[in-house]
């Protein structure tokens, strides 16, 4: 787990691309590179623009998966990572507790 976190923090984390593609290298095992092309194809952009904080401000706002700063009227916490998990075709465990709790 410490490759991942170390590689994709580079990757500027929230400010850009970063957590979602240490979560394609954690919960699929995924390279670098593949979970790279694996979120950018899935975001609709290119892998160079995976590391562009304002083209990633504006992708994470269209597509509502967060920000570091929260800011009013947009999704976070639970909400942002329910997204996320939509997105990117992944099981995120909290968010599966949240949709057996509100059953």
């Amino acid at each position: 787990m410490t490759i991942p976190h170390t590689f994709t923090s580079g990757m500027g984390g929230l400010r850009t691309a970063g957590d979602l593609v240490a979560r394609m290298q954690m919960t699929r095992g995924m390279k670098i590179v593949e979970a790279k092309k694996y979120v950018a194809d899935k975001l609709g952009i290119s892998t160079t623009e995976l590391i562009d904080e304002v083209v990633m401000r504006e992708v994470r706002e269209d597509h509502k998966i967060g920000f570091i700063t929260s800011r009013g009227g947009e999704p976070k916490g639970i909400e942002a990572k329910h997204h996320i998990a939509r997105l990117l075709d992944i099981e995120i465990n909290s968010v599966n507790y949240f949709k057996k709790q509100c059953q």
